[in-house]
């Protein structure tokens, strides 16, 4: 796949996505003046800029973004994957260690449901957030399920088959197997993209009700020995190994 192009998003946008401020922060920054953009006062939030390339300067000093973050969180049941819940629910920002908690700009790459646990990844850089959870760039998942009941053979075949939903077609790339009984069914299931709630549609379409669902596995990187709440900072060089062919930012290295 070719490398992505940076596209003109509005300066608020921008400062967000580099790391620099919330886009509530960046309005306000920008509004009060304290922003240049090629050399000129910009009080326009909406001002189109291009990330990667502007020029920008906040309050006389470049405006730098972080080095690039890429973190492997063993997500516990009953998180939710957003910065804030309206629900007062406990997110997974809230379980982060300092400073990683209030880091601007960090963010999930795609979600997992409250009730899911396991690996999930989280980066400053929209880009490669944006580009590890393209269909297009296929990038599989694999999960630890259980559900009730038996599930046979047959039953098996069915999910790597697939079906038409209403969210459209469904359908495992493999699935195994790893003990069944009258009780209950441990499977492992691996996706090409992981939509939502995409595996309990599946189970749900073959007649199983999932009752326990982990993520075991997002492309190269696996969950391990990574206890549950615990995370890990993830080296560039792993990054790099695992995805050979993500976006590079002039910005975020």
């Amino acid at each position: 796949m070719g490398r992505p192009r940076s596209p003109r998003v509005p300066l608020e946008r921008a400062l967000s996505k580099l790391g620099l401020a919330s886009r509530t922060e960046a309005r306000r920054l920008i509004e009060s003046g304290r922003v240049k953009v090629h050399g000129k006062i910009q009080l326009d939030p909406l001002y189109p800029v291009t990330p990667e390339t502007a020029a920008i300067v906040i309050d006389g000093e470049k405006a730098l973004a972080p080095e690039l973050l890429v973190l492997a969180l063993h997500k516990t049941r009953g998180t939710v994957t957003t910065r804030k819940d309206e629900k007062g629910r406990q997110t997974v920002f809230d379980v982060l260690p300092d400073p990683y908690r209030s880091m601007a700009g960090l963010h999930a790459v795609g979600r997992l449901d409250q009730a899911t646990t396991g690996l999930l990844l989280l980066t400053n850089d929209t880009r490669l957030s944006s580009w590890l959870t393209d269909p297009e760039t296929e990038i599989s998942r694999t999960y630890a399920v259980t559900v009730r009941g038996e599930v046979t053979e047959a039953g098996r075949l069915k999910l790597e088959t697939g079906f038409e939903s209403e969210v459209g077609f469904l359908s495992a790339q493999k699935a195994f197997i790893r003990k069944s009984s009258s009780r209950e069914s441990h499977l492992e299931i691996e996706l090409a993209e992981g939509r939502n709630r995409e595996i309990r549609r599946l189970c749900s379409h073959i007649g199983h009700e999932v009752t326990a669902l982990r993520r075991l596995r997002f492309g190269a990187f696996v969950l391990g020995t990574l206890a549950p709440g615990e995370v890990r900072e993830i080296p560039l060089h792993e990054l790099d190994s695992a995805f050979p062919g993500r976006p590079r930012s002039t910005t975020l290295k």
